[in-house]
């Protein structure tokens, strides 16, 4: 993807936005959801081809306003409802989990390094704990992780990336596999309606779609983007003095959220005419909202004002908590290969880091 850097606000032809990287702005666009909507957050790219649509049709796929794409006067209760699952306590309370599941992982991969494999950190330590973890807190049995992730991974590309249309087609059936299974989960909490995130959106009224709406970016964006976050510190931290001098890892999670978070760009559409620095835009002018990477705090990273992520205490603690039980196994291995990075519209992250250790004479790369 293009990248503006240099000028606070711009337009990109090639992106088709009005990119903004001052914080500042950012900020204030941010702050004011009625003339800078959600309304483009969850909007395809790339416009979908007719066959694609055909299949995501094909089950009913729809998103209507619910979280991150809401204005509307729906949107609190909404929010309040899943915040539940995100409160500090719980947060809390879930790190010895965290903990443990992540210690397995990375006496898993020392094993394997020890016995000169290579091993893919991303795949190996990263990629399945904020999944169960989600899932715990969500209250949520029975679901096949590997399957969860690969629909996340899909449905990123399908809505955040440029995919053409034959790959456009295959993430689509991906998708509607997904949607076809949160339909199925919605109608079993409305026969036996329980207290996971199913049985409480149930419990609140909502239709079949606002449910399946819901679950469809929480599932994805409250695992996919931690694990992209994890998976950016551990290249940050491969073989490097930030983990070999006791550089708290909560800090160097601090510093990839200002200079590289997973989640480096969001969209916004404007409601009526609006003015963005010194750029005049009418209404319906697409705005894409530089993030992290460009002088702004960390917390700039998961949004400001009542659209701000509910998951950013949960990917912080899950962040610091891998970096803690990786530590010593970061230190000890290098790069065999410059990662190839998932590389979306608002989504960047390493898509594997391939090590070995360093004591075997193949000291792999460096971070640049």
């Amino acid at each position: 993807m293009v990248r503006v850097t240099g000028c606070p606000a711009r337009y990109d032809e090639e992106l088709g936005y009005l990119v903004v990287d001052d914080p500042a702005l950012a900020r204030e666009v941010l702050l004011d959801p009625e003339t800078f909507r959600p309304d483009n957050a969850v909007l395809a790219h790339t416009p979908l081809s007719v066959k694609a649509l055909r299949v995501l049709a094909s089950v009913g796929f729809s998103l209507p306003p619910t979280l991150a794409n809401n204005a509307g006067e729906s949107h609190r209760p909404i929010r309040a409802a899943v915040a539940r699952f995100f409160s500090p306590a719980r947060v809390a309370g879930v790190e010895p989990l965290t903990r443990s599941l992540t210690v397995s992982r990375v006496e898993s991969a020392a094993d394997r390094l020890a016995a000169g494999s290579e091993v893919d950190l991303v795949e190996a330590i990263a990629a399945e704990p904020p999944a169960l973890v989600l899932l715990d807190m969500l209250g949520l049995r029975e679901v096949d992780v590997l399957a969860l992730k690969a629909w996340s991974r899909d449905s990123l590309e399908l809505f955040w990336g440029r995919p053409d249309e034959d790959r456009q087609l295959e993430l689509a059936h991906s998708a509607a596999e997904f949607y076809d299974w949160l339909r199925r989960r919605t109608r079993a909490a409305r026969r036996d309606q329980g207290d996971d995130l199913f049985g409480v959106l149930v419990g609140l009224g909502l239709s079949d779609e606002e449910v399946c709406a819901v679950g469809y970016f929480l599932l994805i964006a409250g695992q996919e983007t931690t694990i992209q976050l994890i998976s950016t510190a551990f290249r940050r931290s491969l073989g490097a003095d930030a983990v070999a001098s006791d550089v708290d890892p909560a800090d160097l999670v601090e510093g990839v959220l200002r200079e590289a978070s997973s989640v480096p760009t969001w969209r916004r559409v404007t409601g009526r005419p609006a003015t963005v620095g010194e750029v005049e835009l009418p209404a319906g002018a697409p705005v894409l909202l530089g993030l992290t990477g460009h002088g702004g705090p960390a917390d700039l990273a998961f949004g400001i004002g009542i659209h701000r992520c509910l998951g950013a205490g949960l990917a912080r603690l899950e962040a610091r908590v891998a970096l803690e039980c990786a530590a010593g196994l970061l230190s000890d291995v290098g790069l065999v290969e410059e990662p190839p990075m998932i590389d979306l519209l608002s989504f960047r992250a390493p898509r594997r880091l391939r090590v070995v250790t360093r004591s075997d004479g193949r000291r792999g790369l460096q971070p640049r």
